[in-house]
């Protein structure tokens, strides 16, 4: 029986992919930094460092110095590093926006009275100051970032600590998110039943339960 729904935060509850895109485009101009693959090179150089940083191969401050290094494939102090950071950063934040479909989706979790639960492969402090101001934080009963965790989604640890947190079984709950790979197939090995979040159809073979908008969740 379900007693918990986990979310995953970006790009399941918050559209992070737009404001990211957008945030670098206009970010990679200031640089002299322009083309069709800037988006799609920042997204790849972003998703293999922030991997590492998941894998706690390298720190959170150091995957994000890492991602500036190589896209601009220059070297850099971290200082430096840090200071061009912080003008895509400014964009990125001020870029933060709710899918329309996820606080009905978080509310009608709530009124069937279950918990309505959040893991995120973030920095705890970012991704709290993102659901404050999204004005997501009342509509969530607890939220775990991986950054106080040993290693983020898929290492089964993740989801073993949001369980215990819960006080609950695997089979008890149920986690929801945008990631075949970190969300879903993660949770599908720690034993928990999971729904993979497909808005773009990027996954129609997939032998997952699968919707295309948080509408369509049942539990």
């Amino acid at each position: 029986m379900t007693k918990a729904v986990i979310f995953d935060l970006d790009d399941t509850l918050v559209d992070q992919v737009t404001a990211s895109g957008a945030a670098v485009v206009a970010w990679a101009a200031g640089l002299g930094v322009t083309g069709p693959d800037v988006t799609a090179r920042w997204a790849a150089v972003s998703e293999r460092h922030y991997a590492r940083y998941q894998r706690r191969e390298i720190t959170f401050s150091g995957q994000r110095r890492e991602r500036v290094r190589e896209f601009l494939a220059a070297e850099l102090t971290d200082a430096e590093a840090d200071g061009l950071f912080a003008g895509y950063l400014e964009r990125y934040e001020a870029g933060w926006t709710v899918f329309a479909d996820a606080v009905p989706a978080l509310r009608r979790v709530r009124a069937a009275g279950l918990t309505a639960a959040v893991l995120t492969n973030g920095d705890e402090g970012q991704q709290r100051r993102k659901i404050d101001r999204l004005g997501l934080t009342p509509e969530i009963d607890v939220m775990v970032a991986s950054s106080s965790l040993p290693a983020g989604k898929p290492d089964p640890r993740a989801f073993q600590h949001m369980l215990g947190l819960l006080g609950l079984a695997a089979d008890e709950a149920l986690m929801v998110g945008d990631s075949l790979d970190k969300d879903v197939d993660g949770a599908l090995a720690a034993g928990l039943p999971a729904v993979l979040l497909d808005r773009s159809g990027a996954h129609p073979g997939a032998d997952v339960r699968r919707i295309r908008t948080l509408d369509e969740l049942t539990f």
